[in-house]
């Protein structure tokens, strides 16, 4: 099953800190330490409460209030219901002054995100990215061209740096996953579905063709893992037998194509 989360939107976020010098003031584990002394009057509930030994929760305490012009946390005297910890006025203050700040911050990030042109493209890049697939791989690019026929239909997708795929598709999954031109989609080809020719020009069937050079070369025991440098720094991976790639006598550093039928290659959208 798919978590969730890992559809939710894409949101700039970040935490404030109140520095003095180069040391950190009042932020992050500190502030929600405050909070809890607040709540609770007990350091021991209050590191409890943020997942702090009690030794870490008073050297925080220690560190805010060393720092500070004026105490945040005190040791309350002992009464009839016992000591405890407390913040002082000041404290109180500082956490409010500081709890306001942080939602003004938010509030900037929030505005932020929404004025960076192409913010959705990130979102769903970084969605590609963590996109788990046994295919080894994955080009993401824009749907240049889309055409149906009786059954099946051809979809291209432009990578970038002049690059292009093409991948044969039913009819119905172009409906299914509602491609149309201009829309983002991901290719996806399996290592071993890659064929290589070091002859730009050889005659073959395959419709797409994407030149680059080896820029590694690892054999095995049967097959030989080779990896082609692209423009725009992108790799592809192929995985051919250690006799073809003897045969074709490739080598590092070697121009070399890939070649890769139109229905081995699998469209996926987010």
């Amino acid at each position: 099953m798919s978590d969730p989360q890992q559809f939710e939107p894409l949101r700039i976020d970040g935490q404030l800190w109140f520095n003095r010098g180069e040391k950190g003031y009042l932020g992050g584990k500190r502030i929600e330490l405050l909070v809890q002394i607040e709540e609770t009057g007990s350091i021991t509930r209050a590191a409890k409460a943020v997942k702090l030994s009690y030794k870490a929760a008073w050297d925080a305490v220690d560190t805010m209030n060393n720092l500070s012009e004026r105490p945040l946390v005190v040791r309350a005297a002992g009464g009839a219901k016992g000591g405890g910890t407390q913040l002082t006025e000041f404290g109180r203050e500082m956490l409010h002054v500081w709890q306001r700040m942080q939602h003004e911050y938010e509030r900037f990030l929030s505005h932020v995100a929404r004025g960076i042109d192409g913010f959705e493209d990130i979102d769903r890049l970084l969605r590609a990215i963590a996109m788990k697939t046994s295919a080894r791989n994955q080009f993401r690019g824009r749907i240049t061209h889309l055409e149906k026929g009786a059954v099946n239909g051809s979809v291209s997708l432009d990578i970038g740096h002049g690059q292009t795929i093409s991948a044969t598709l039913t009819n119905d999954s172009i409906d299914e996953l509602q491609l149309a031109p201009g829309k983002m989609a991901m290719a996806l080809i399996k290592a071993s579905f890659v064929l290589l020719s070091p002859d730009p020009e050889v005659k073959i069937s395959a419709r797409n063709r994407l030149t680059g050079t080896i820029s590694g070369l690892t054999a095995g025991t049967v097959s030989c893992e080779v990896r082609l440098q692209l423009e725009g720094d992108r790799t592809l991976g192929a995985v051919i037998t250690n006799e073809s790639a003897e045969t074709l006598g490739l080598a590092i550093g070697q121009p070399c194509t890939a070649l890769i039928k139109a229905s081995h290659v699998i469209i996926a959208i987010d």
